[in-house]
């Protein structure tokens, strides 16, 4: 990465922010192999990299990536807005698909200002009971005893 030109690396980057996909064509792996050819954290293959051992990095670092994820794709804060221009390739879990009439962006909204806080619905007995035994099992149980 250090020994690219900034010219190449703005080629690079207006590529990619104009094209932006989970699933890049040929062509544009390519294009960004030959601007960036050997930059390993990458989804781009370095196909045209001097080093051939990179290829092979690049290769179990991106299989680790997929397993890590278990084959999921991956969403982004993009994925949870449907209302974005342009609208996101991969919508998150749980989010509907933009509907651009008046009524459903005001519905949207609504649903959206008045969505409960998170732990609202949370058991008490979790909330207060829980961390007060926990407390007590040390006071009982001394887990640093090989200390003394």
């Amino acid at each position: 990465m250090e020994d690219t030109t900034w010219s190449q690396k703005l080629h690079a980057l207006t590529h990619i922010l104009t094209t932006p996909t989970t699933t890049p064509s040929l062509h544009s792996q390519f294009f960004i192999a030959t601007q960036i050819p050997c930059y390993l954290n990458w989804d781009y293959p370095p196909i045209l990299c001097s080093n051939p051992s990179l290829l092979q990095k690049w290769e179990l670092s991106f299989l680790l990536k997929r397993l890590t994820i278990l084959g999921s794709p991956k969403t982004s804060w993009r994925s949870k807005c449907p209302y974005h221009h342009p609208p996101p390739l991969i919508l998150a879990k749980g989010v509907e698909e933009a509907k651009w009439g008046n009524e459903e962006r005001k519905s949207y909204a609504r649903k959206r200002l008045y969505r409960k806080p998170l732990g609202r619905e949370l058991n008490p007995f979790l909330a207060v009971v829980l961390p007060h035994v926990l407390l007590f099992s040390f006071v009982i149980w001394n887990p640093f005893s090989y200390l003394d």
